[in-house]
């Protein structure tokens, strides 16, 4: 994931990703910075995750709620920073083809990118 982020011309900030509020502390996997083209800067926060468990449904279950805690937080303290899930290629269109899956994406309006992990390549970002 880092690699693919890396050649796509993101810097990693940091890695894990502290998130503070109030009295609560949670680590997202990275955040990464990049510049456009346009000298608009972006910031982003990633979490990766797996989808490969004998049970890819509660993989989602577990990924979901930890998405939704770090996006609420997020938008208190880094309210520019925009929250994604890493998936790998291979995941992604074995999981994320299936409709209850689709379901919980749309639903939650989660961010994806997905990521071809032997070719370390961003293969689609997913708003």
């Amino acid at each position: 994931m880092k690699s693919a982020l890396i050649k796509d011309g993101w810097t990693i900030t940091d890695d894990p990703y502290r998130i503070a509020y109030e009295d609560s502390d949670v680590f997202a996997d990275l955040r990464v910075s990049k510049t456009t083209p346009s000298k608009f800067h972006k910031v982003l926060v990633i979490e990766i995750k797996e989808f490969t468990s004998v049970s890819p449904m509660n993989r989602l279950e577990q990924a979901l709620g930890q998405f939704q805690v770090y996006r609420s937080y997020l938008r208190q303290v880094a309210p520019n920073e925009k929250l994604y899930l890493a998936v790998g290629r291979a995941s992604y269109e074995k999981q994320f083809s299936r409709k209850s899956f689709q379901r919980i994406v749309e639903d939650y309006k989660l961010s994806l990118v997905v990521v071809d992990i032997p070719l370390e390549e961003i293969f689609q970002w997913i708003n």
